[in-house]
Parts: structure tokens; sequence; C-alpha cells
């Protein structure tokens, strides 16, 4: 009896990882190409969308961050300094933090321009986080002038080339 258990047990554990071995997940590549439309984005404190189609050439850089994640907060204030100032670049910087507080001190610290920067109230439970597939992490989308993603994860390295 003890022996059969055993096997019960072994063979539980071998079906059990063949069957996690199989499991797919999907990944934020998978969820957003490169090439497809970028998904409208209205944030739950707004009537209207915010508007990622920009004028003929330019480019809208929509970036997605946290003052929690610190990866991505820097990442946003080095893309924020670079496109700021550049009439090529719209820039869309969404906060998922809790707390308004909190994303308007980040915005402060960071030395952003406050009218590019937006606060997402609804954190991870908006539709904005689920239809971006954030759940994988924060990132950002180049999005063309027809709201077509021409390049996402850009880095301040990537944008600087392609400004020049």
């Amino acid at each position: 009896m003890v022996k059969n258990v055993k096997w019960f047990f072994v063979v539980l554990a071998i079906s059990s990882l063949i069957s996690l071995s199989f499991d797919k997940k999907k990944t934020l590549t998978d969820e957003l190409p490169v090439g497809k439309l970028a998904p409208e984005v209205v944030l739950c404190n707004e009537t209207k969308p915010l508007n990622l189609q920009s004028a003929q050439g330019k480019y809208t850089l929509l970036s997605f961050w946290a003052s929690y994640d610190a990866a991505s907060r820097v990442k946003n204030a080095k893309l924020n300094h670079l496109a700021g100032n550049d009439a090529r670049i719209k820039i869309i910087s969404i906060s998922f933090d809790r707390y308004e507080s909190v994303y308007r001190a980040a915005i402060e610290q960071d030395g952003n321009d406050s009218g590019n920067c937006y606060w997402e109230m609804e954190g991870e439970n908006s539709d904005i986080y689920k239809s971006y597939g954030l759940k994988n992490g924060f990132t950002n989308y180049l999005v063309d002038n027809e709201g077509v993603i021409v390049a996402k994860d850009v880095t301040a390295d990537m944008l600087a080339s392609l400004l020049d």
C-alpha cells in the first residue's frame, strides 16, 4: 500500500511538471507587436481618449511608468527630457501610482513637463493597463502619425539616434 502511494506521488509530480512545461504565457511581444494599431487610451478621470495620432511626420511616445517601479520611472524621466523639447515627438507619459500626491511628487522631482504627464487613478485595474499588457512590466511605445506602433521599449539612446 505504501509503495503504491509513493508511485502515485511520483506520477503526480512528473505529470505536474510536464503540464507546466507546456503552459504558454502571453508575453508583451505577443500582445502588441510592432505594426499593430495602438489601443485607444482613455484615462478613467477623462471623458475623451488621448490622441495618439499626431501631425504628419511626427511620432507619439507613449510611456507607462509608476514611482514604485524605479526602472520605469528613470526611463520615463530620461525620455521626457530628451523628447520634451523636440517638435518631432509628442510624449504622453502615464503613471499608474496609487496616489495622486505620489505621482505629482515624482513629476516634480524628475523635472518632467506636467503638460504631457497623466495619472491613471485606477492603476492596475484600468483598461489601459490591461489593453497594453502591462502586467508583464511597464514599457513604452513609439507610435507613428496614424497610430501604428513602430517601436516598443524604446531607450533614450534609441530615441536619440532616431532624432539624429
